[in-house]
């Protein structure tokens, strides 16, 4: 949302540079000229509005090269003011004739001022075409040719101004437009490279634990490996864990993490082991790979557990811990990752495990 503001902050910019330019243009390459060359009423109030348009116009070009946010207020008052003086220099029948230099300039004016304010813009411009039109014919009733001369003249100023504003707000539009698809273009892309790099992740987890699961499944078929050792069955009930548990990552479900835990108690229920499950706290987002790591020594502590086991689960806003106490008569070795802590105590023949992962604080 940022980014498309900014975006439409760019075009009123860009417009207003190549309005700035088209104002000074006009006011000294086509109403310079009548303002020396025309007689006027009051010559001197005439002067006074073109040098207060001038002043006005030479603000706004230092505030626009620098984008800036233009003293709209303050010009607009000395535009209108210096709109009023130029008509009020005029002899009636010099209103809206070749004399009348100040009111197209004027919208112009107005246009580089409130371009990023379109209904104050159009009220502004309304105003000072009801008011121009209404000092005109206080002067009294006008000729259908004068009357005509002078409603093409506004209509003409008005109409040009007006379209401005309109192309302004389509290219405003269209670069919003533009804006929101190369965000959800930015945004597909960056889902097939996340989806992309996680089916490499599976592949490589899959293939490394194949990898020993077959290496253990020769070693029983060659008769290496004795069906009957403690340490076999160990070691085949920690790869059937680890096999549920990898086939638990893969699924959609509301609550990875438990469902990841609940599979690792599922394995080994399956085995004849009793094992109690609680869970505290609302489920908090975890990231995959620390999910992985938070139930590393769940998988090392149930595979090895042989009459019961208890998983705990605490879940707050700042932190995440996953404890197993289980009879696994021996000291299990699992490491500290970089992001999950693991502590492991031991008390007689049972076996306590915890993983506590903090979370970082943006």
């Amino acid at each position: 949302m940022c980014e498309r503001r900014a975006a439409g902050d760019h075009v009123y910019a860009t417009t207003r540079i190549i309005l700035v330019c088209a104002t000074g243009i006009l006011q000294f390459g086509l109403s310079l000229h009548p303002l020396l060359t025309q007689e006027y009423r009051h010559r001197w109030l005439a002067m006074a509005a073109f040098i207060a348009l001038a002043c006005v116009t030479a603000v706004c070009c230092g505030w626009v090269l620098r984008r800036k946010p233009l003293p709209v207020a303050g010009g607009t008052a000395v535009v209108l003011a210096a709109s009023f003086g130029a008509f009020s220099a005029l002899a009636p029948d010099q209103r809206f004739q070749a004399s009348d230099w100040s009111f197209g300039l004027v919208g112009w004016h107005l246009l580089l001022l409130l371009l990023d304010r379109v209904r104050v813009l159009i009220t502004v411009l309304a105003a000072h075409l009801v008011t121009s039109m209404g000092l005109f014919l206080s002067a009294g009733v006008p000729d259908r040719a004068t009357l005509g001369a002078a409603g093409a003249a506004a209509f003409g100023a008005v109409n040009v101004q007006l379209a401005v504003v309109v192309i302004t707000q389509v290219l405003r539009r269209q670069t919003h437009e533009a804006m929101a698809v190369a965000e959800q273009k930015d945004r597909l892309e960056i889902r097939v490279l996340t989806a992309q790099r996680w089916e490499q992740g599976q592949r490589i987890a899959f293939a490394d634990q194949l990898g020993s699961t077959l290496s253990l499944l020769a070693g029983l078929a060659d008769g290496e490996l004795d069906p009957r050792d403690s340490d076999t069955q160990r070691r085949c009930a920690l790869a059937a864990t680890q096999l549920r548990r990898l086939f638990a990552e893969n699924d959609d479900v509301p609550d990875p993490l438990v469902h990841e835990v609940g599979a690792c108690v599922d394995a080994a229920e399956r085995r004849g082991v009793d094992v109690s499950f609680a869970i505290s706290g609302a489920a908090v987002p975890v990231p995959s790979q620390v999910r992985h790591e938070l139930t590393g020594p769940v998988v090392t502590a149930l595979s090895a557990a042989r009459i019961r086991a208890r998983v705990s689960m605490l879940r707050t806003d700042a932190e995440v811990r996953i404890a197993v106490v289980a009879d696994a008569g021996a000291e299990l070795v699992v490491e500290s990752t970089g992001r999950v802590g693991v502590e492991c105590d031991v008390y007689g023949e049972y076996v306590r495990l915890e993983a506590r992962w903090r979370k970082q604080r943006s």
